[in-house]
C-alpha cells in the first residue's frame, strides 16, 4: 500500500463510540484548548453539522489543500476522507503529521481507480501506439499511488475548481488527455471546453482494452475512466423537470461531477466553492435547487434563510456521502484527547518513493488558477 496508518491508542475507541454526540462537545473544545496553535482541524463542506463546527477551516478538497500546505500546525486533524489525509501528508512539511479520525472514511470513487489497473490501462495504449503524447491527469480524488504514477508520467492532479485550467495545461503539453477516475467531471469539462462527445472516449478498467479499439483509443482526444461519484451520479434529468415544474423561476446549480445530461439542464455547474458563492452573491428572495451532498446543501438553506433564500436540494429524497458521514464527534474527540495525552493515532503517512512524484503531481495543481 501506498500509506501507513497507526491506530493503537492506550484510550479506546469503542469507549468513545458508546457515548451519545452531545456529550463530546465540551471534550473536543477542552482539547482544542489545550492543543492550541499545535493543531489544526480542517473540515470538508460534506462533513456532518456536529463535526464541521469545530473545523478552523472548512473548504472543498481544493482548498483545504492549499491550507494544508500553508499551515505552520505540527498536526493536521483532517475530517475528510482517505485520499484528503493522504494529500495533506504528502503536502506537509518535515515534523507535520496528518490524523484521519476514522481510517474507514473513504471514498467510493477513488476505489474506483486502483494503481494496477492505471498501470494496465498505460500499457495498453503503449501498445496501441497512444501513450505519447497522452497526459495524464487525475482528479484529487485518487489515492496518493495514483497521483505519484501521474506526476511520474508528466501530468498533474486537479480538482473541480481547477479542472479546466489543469486539462488546458495538458492539452499544452500533449495531444490527448487520460482523465481519472471522474469520467463526469471529465465529460463536462471537455465539452465546456468545445471538445465533441465523439472525441471523449470511456476507458471501463474491467473490460478488455477498456472497451475500446487501437483505433478509438488513438483518435481520442480524451479517455474518460470509468468512475463515478456515488452521491453525484444519483442526480437525473428528470429531477431538474421536476423541480422547475414545482418552483417556477427556480435556479438549477449542481457539480460538474454530475451526470452530463443533468449538467447540461442545469443554470450554473461549479465545485462546492463555487456553489456557495453563487447563493451568497444571489439577491433576496432568490431559489435554487443544488446538486451536490446533502450536509452542504442544508446547511445552507439554514444560512441564507434570514436573507430570504430558498434552497433545497435537486433530488428531495437526499443524497449522503455516507463514507463523509463515518468522521463522528466520537472519532474527533478520541483523535484530539489522544494527542493531548501525547499519542497520535490514525496518523496517515504516505510512503516516500510514492510521496516524491504525488508531490510533483500535487504541487503542478497548485502553480494553476
Amino acid at each position: 500500500m501506498a500509506v501507513e496508518a497507526a491506530a493503537s491508542s492506550a484510550c479506546s475507541l469503542e469507549n468513545y463510540l458508546a457515548l451519545p454526540d452531545h456529550s463530546m462537545d465540551g471534550r473536543i473544545a477542552a482539547a482544542r484548548e489545550r492543543l492550541g496553535a499545535t493543531t489544526v482541524v480542517l473540515g470538508h463542506h460534506y462533513q456532518r453539522d456536529e463535526v464541521v463546527r469545530f473545523a478552523d477551516y472548512t473548504g472543498d478538497s481544493y482548498k483545504l489543500s492549499k491550507i494544508a500546505v500553508s499551515t505552520d500546525a505540527r498536526y493536521i486533524v483532517f475530517c475528510g476522507v482517505h485520499f484528503m489525509a493522504e494529500s495533506a501528508d504528502v503536502l506537509a512539511r518535515d515534523g507535520q503529521q496528518v490524523i484521519l479520525p476514522d481510517l474507514n472514511a473513504g471514498c467510493s470513487m477513488a476505489d474506483m481507480a486502483e494503481i494496477s489497473q492505471v498501470e494496465a490501462c498505460w500499457e495498453v495504449l503503449e501498445r496501441a501506439g497512444a501513450a505519447e503524447g497522452t497526459i495524464p491527469v487525475t482528479y484529487i480524488n485518487s489515492s496518493a499511488a495514483i497521483k505519484a504514477f501521474v506526476g511520474e508520467h508528466g501530468g498533474l492532479v486537479c480538482t473541480s475548481s481547477n479542472a479546466r485550467a489543469a486539462m488546458e495545461w495538458a492539452f499544452a503539453r500533449g495531444q490527448r488527455i487520460l482523465f481519472l477516475p471522474d469520467q463526469h467531471l471529465g465529460r463536462n469539462t471537455g465539452f465546456a471546453m468545445g471538445i465533441p462527445l465523439d472525441e471523449m472516449v470511456v476507458w471501463d478498467p474491467w473490460a478488455i482494452q477498456g472497451g475500446q479499439t487501437p483505433d478509438k483509443l488513438r483518435s481520442a482526444r480524451v479517455l474518460l475512466w470509468k468512475g463515478h461519484c456515488a452521491v453525484h451520479q444519483r442526480f437525473l434529468p428528470s429531477h431538474v423537470d421536476q423541480v422547475r415544474a414545482k418552483y417556477p423561476g427556480i435556479q438549477v446549480i449542481a457539480h460538474p461531477e454530475c451526470r452530463f445530461e443533468v449538467c447540461q439542464k442545469a443554470d450554473a455547474l461549479g465545485s462546492t466553492e463555487r456553489l456557495i458563492s453563487i447563493v451568497e452573491n444571489a439577491p433576496a428572495g432568490s431559489i435554487f435547487a443544488i446538486g451536490t451532498e446533502i450536509h452542504l446543501v442544508n446547511r445552507l438553506a439554514k444560512r441564507f434563510a434570514a436573507e430570504g433564500k430558498k434552497i433545497v436540494t435537486l433530488d428531495d429524497t437526499g443524497c449522503l456521502c455516507t463514507t463523509m458521514y463515518r468522521i463522528s464527534p466520537q472519532h474527533l474527540a478520541w483523535a484530539l484527547e489522544n494527542l493531548v495525552d501525547g499519542r497520535v493515532v490514525n496518523h496517515i503517512k504516505v510512503r516516500p518513493n510514492v510521496k516524491r512524484w504525488a508531490r510533483v503531481a500535487l504541487d503542478r495543481m497548485l502553480e494553476i488558477q
